[in-house]
């Protein structure tokens, strides 16, 4: 099992059980996972993205070689990303990069954005976009999930690039907007379902993109991680189904890293 959306740090608003490397390394290995994508809960307020990223590092390599694949922050709208994207790929060698469009105060109509994701997509990074982070409903101070509809254009423009979309729930949604739909069936889109909710919720997302582009996302150590793995069990997948999300497509991600 690879899990492709986890952070390792601390949560900024209250402690939670297994915020530090160590600790989530062993929970995720108890559960079966063998791979976990990692970006760092610092990213979401720290100016100083650089430190972030060594940390974020660090922490992998210490925990053991492979099990924590890093996921770099990169903020568009600070003036240095263009370093900080650079230091992700060539000094820190990792996999690609994790935005936080809604913390960071971007919308993908914003051309510092897109020319992250071009810039990222020419260096072959993996770009994942964490549209949210918390359901409103829990938030003390309401942040608003980030709108991916601006990028069904691009995803059409630049068939290179890969971009996983984690921690929204409304991409089955009946009455979703033209770039949504165009976004759902983009070859180079891919999802996690981290915060999808209700009986069926896998089934419907996987009906409304393709069974190809579906990831495992646990949104490890925010959520529990027994809610990403019922959702595969009451999914009723084919076995073969069941291992794509579990692993092949993760992998298929990562096909000319």
């Amino acid at each position: 099992m690879i899990d492709t959306n986890v952070n390792l740090f601390r949560w900024p608003y209250r402690p939670l059980i297994g915020d530090d490397a160590e600790t989530l390394a062993s929970r995720l290995r108890a559960r079966g996972v063998k791979q976990a994508w990692a970006c760092s809960y610092e990213g979401l307020l720290h100016r100083d993205i650089a430190g972030v990223n060594i940390r974020l590092s660090e922490a992998c390599s210490r925990v053991s070689a492979n099990f924590f694949v890093p996921f770099g922050c990169v903020n568009p709208k600070l003036p240095d990303w263009k370093e900080d994207l650079r230091r992700c790929h060539e000094v820190h060698r990792m996999a690609g990069i994790r935005l936080f469009p809604n913390y960071h105060g971007y919308t993908f109509a914003d051309p510092a954005a897109l020319e992250l994701i071009s810039e990222a997509t020419e260096r072959n990074l993996v770009v994942q976009i964490a549209l949210s982070m918390e359901d409103t409903r829990t938030q003390q101070t309401v942040i608003q999930p980030a709108d991916p509809s601006p990028l069904a254009d691009l995803l059409l423009r630049m068939p290179r690039a890969r971009i996983v979309f984690l921690n929204f729930k409304n991409w089955t949604d009946e009455d979703a907007s033209e770039g949504i739909a165009r976004i759902r069936k983009a070859e180079n889109a891919y999802f996690d379902f981290a915060m999808n909710e209700g009986v069926g919720g896998l089934g419907r997302l996987i009906a409304a993109t393709s069974p190809k582009r579906v990831v495992f996302g646990s949104h490890s150590p925010f959520f529990y991680f027994e809610s990403a793995s019922l959702k595969v069990r009451e999914a009723g997948l084919s076995k073969d189904q069941e291992q794509a999300i579990l692993e092949k497509n993760a992998q298929a991600l990562f096909r000319s890293w």
